[in-house]
């Protein structure tokens, strides 16, 4: 059986994007597709209807291309117990109210038992200095946490 990865939106957002002016964003977007085309059928893939809703916004054209690329996706239910796991990560600390959708993400892929979260959101979700508190208090609620990373952190063996 293969590992399982739950797809957060920025994922998607810079698999499909125009290659940035931002030399930064432009290597994470050639990293991700780089890992669309060579990776991803490694893994079980995963999204939740949030990351659909999220998909859906902003340019039609670009939505379009966001929605043809998690087609065939299978989806992960944002559950009650997903919705408590978010609020206790918003409300204990290490995920600021303002990102609760970030929260959201995270306890859904820990209620599903996916084994990676795999994101460019490095401001509340693959940091670093979160990823213990978010952790503790995944496995406090009896969750054990997916492995939140990048593409570039989720590379070969």
């Amino acid at each position: 059986m293969a590992l399982s990865v739950y797809i957060e939106t920025t994922i998607v957002s810079y698999l499909t994007a125009r290659p940035s002016r931002d030399i930064v964003i432009r290597a994470h977007q050639r990293l991700t597709r780089e890992w669309w085309r060579t990776r991803r059928g490694r893994f079980d893939l995963y999204v939740s209807p949030l990351v659909l809703q999220e998909a859906r916004m902003g340019d039609r054209l670009v939505a379009r291309k966001r929605m043809r690329a998690l087609r065939g996706i299978p989806l992960l239910a944002v559950t009650a117990e997903a919705v408590r796991l978010a609020r206790l990560l918003v409300r204990r600390g290490p995920i600021p109210q303002r990102a609760e959708v970030d929260a959201l993400h995270i306890a859904t892929a820990a209620v599903h038992g996916t084994d990676y979260l795999l994101t460019w959101n490095c401001r509340h979700i693959a940091n670093a200095l979160m990823r213990s508190r978010i952790e503790a208090l995944c496995r406090s609620a009896g969750f054990e946490p997916p492995i939140m990373c990048t593409p570039e952190e989720l590379g070969e063996e």
